[in-house]
């Protein structure tokens, strides 16, 4: 398991892949997150000022259907990690 601490030093340097908007968290987007957390292990996702939904029920429904871990979050950006999983 990777300490959260590097985590967060790593994710410093990152750029958000994946921007939330006026559409909202849908299943496409889900979809991308997936695919991306899969492929990269470690994210940074931002949640756009024109996103009606609340970014905490955001945060927790990403969480939940990637089965990743959140790294950190600040204001309306936030980073998730998986460890890549074993066949």
């Amino acid at each position: 398991m990777a300490d959260i601490k590097e985590l967060k030093e790593k994710t410093r340097n990152l750029e958000p892949i994946i921007r939330i908007g006026k559409n909202g968290l849908n299943e496409n987007v889900l979809l991308e997150i997936e695919k991306l957390v899969k492929k990269r292990k470690l994210i940074k996702i931002k949640i756009l000022n024109n996103c009606q939904q609340d970014k905490n029920e955001i945060i927790d429904t990403v969480l939940q259907k990637t089965k990743a871990l959140l790294v950190g979050e600040v204001g309306n950006t936030f980073s998730v990690f998986r460890e890549k999983q074993e066949k």
